[in-house]
């Protein structure tokens, strides 16, 4: 349990700091994930929201994957697995299947297909496989007991 949520913990802090690397001004790999405009621009808009808010949700994301015994983390891990699994899976097919990569161009098409889009993919797994070991821990399918200890009789 606690494996697989450490490992998509440090996935989310991983892709929150190269977000808070971009916020800052770094400029290594940004046009290959968001294009060359908003590369080259930077309006307010994509720094605030798509860099350091990416990176805040990011870092909440590590947070509730540390610790998925509460059923609202356990839901939000869900969701946010589904989320990146979806936008890897959903974006690989569109630029494979579609004239997707005519509009984007040719570097930002072969990074997406090569890096971005399996990097989502595998965010995607990590939180879903750390959703599934609490899940079959908790309801004990796991070969684990529950992670909540049972109140013992002579503390009452």
């Amino acid at each position: 349990m606690k494996t697989w949520g450490s490992a998509a913990a440090a996935w989310c802090a991983l892709f929150a700091a190269l977000h808070v690397y971009w916020a800052l001004g770094g400029s290594a790999g940004l046009a290959e994930s968001a294009g060359a405009d908003l590369a080259a621009h930077r309006p307010a808009w994509f720094v605030l929201g798509g860099l350091w808010g990416v990176a805040a949700v990011l870092l909440v994301g590590a947070w509730i994957c540390l610790d998925l015994t509460q059923r609202w983390r356990r839901l939000l891990a869900l969701l946010g697995g589904a989320v990146l699994l979806g936008r890897g899976l959903v974006v690989e097919i569109a630029l494979l299947t579609t004239d997707l990569p005519h509009q984007v161009g040719e570097r930002q098409t072969r990074w997406s297909l090569w890096l971005w889009n399996p990097w989502f993919v595998l965010g995607g797994v990590l939180v879903l496989a750390a959703y599934l070991s609490t899940r079959s821990k908790l309801s004990g399918t796991g070969g684990g007991s529950a992670s909540v200890p049972a109140r013992n009789a002579s503390s009452r």
